[in-house]
């Protein structure tokens, strides 16, 4: 097969064969649960006329070649051995393919220190120092298309950037990944994303733990930390009180002995920057039975 054969294999279809289906149908694309990450959302598209995929849960996606790279986590050979042996035919070698990435739809402009009022405003709503923001965040000026964007970036370790604005924007400038400090010390700390860094930070009046960290950026990323968190003695999670979170925090507990859930101090509280701005969650009303007694 040629590779603009292999990337012509009907996701659609792929992902019938494998008893996956769409939880809603819109015509021209279907939205699953993500197969490859826990997902009641039904946030993962698949465009049935370009027969392309989009994880709208961790902003990723591309052709089937890449979706068998997540789903399989294997190499881009193995996964075009995988979908060759699908459509029953014979692969040929990855020497044979002039392969090139098409470009990404997100670039990059300009990376500066946080100035804009908008994004200074958005990060004191969030009851955050300014000089704090800057230690560990850019404004990053970007191009999406045709249109031109500004936002918080906060880096990963593999130089994506997490962004975040006042329009309450959350995306990723690709590739998505974790974020990790090594300061060489035996207490690993865990969050979910860098707003609960930072109020941690904020909360305890310092500037730079002396522990390790790790920013998910995502609860989809927790298995990603796995080999990080192995390293360190005992472990400490501050994740959303959602059950996502708690999901993460029981998958770390289960590779790890010691392992303790922060989020239980702030429990009344969605995450942790809503408990430094105390915004608590609101419940639903418990309504009252009737007890059928009169006055």
């Amino acid at each position: 097969m040629t590779l603009a054969e292999i990337k012509d294999t009907n996701i659609r279809e792929y992902l019938k064969q494998k008893g996956i289906f769409p939880k809603k149908e819109y015509g021209y694309y279907g939205m699953y649960n993500c197969p490859y990450r826990e997902d009641r959302n039904a946030s993962f598209k698949v465009d049935y006329r370009k027969n392309v995929w989009h994880d709208f849960g961790t902003n990723e996606g591309g052709s089937i070649i890449d979706l068998l790279m997540k789903l399989n986590n294997c190499t881009l050979q193995e996964a075009i051995t995988d979908i060759s042996q699908y459509n029953n035919t014979t692969v040929q070698q990855m020497s044979d393919f002039s392969f090139h990435r098409e470009a990404p739809s997100i670039t990059i402009q300009n990376i500066i220190p946080i100035t804009h009022p908008k994004l200074i405003a958005c990060i004191q709503e969030r009851k955050i120092a300014l000089n704090l923001a800057n230690v560990y965040c850019w404004e990053i000026h970007y191009r999406n298309r045709d249109k031109e964007y500004f936002s918080i970036g906060f880096k990963n370790d593999k130089g994506g950037y997490e962004l975040s604005s006042p329009s309450d924007f959350k995306g990723c400038i690709p590739p998505k990944e974790i974020t990790t400090f090594r300061n060489a010390s035996n207490t690993g700390l865990v969050f979910e994303g860098f707003w609960d860094f930072l109020s941690y930070l904020t909360i305890q009046k310092i500037e730079k733990t002396k522990h390790d960290i790790t920013v998910l950026n995502s609860v989809a990323h927790v298995q990603k930390a796995m080999n990080f968190l192995k390293t360190h003695k005992e472990i400490y999670t501050c994740l959303d009180n959602d059950e996502s979170g708690r999901k993460a925090t029981e998958l770390i507990k289960s590779t790890h002995s010691t392992v303790y859930n922060c989020s239980t101090r702030f429990a009344d509280y969605k995450d942790l920057n809503d408990y430094l701005c105390q915004k608590p969650m609101i419940k639903p009303e418990i309504k009252k039975k009737k007890c059928g007694i009169r006055r």
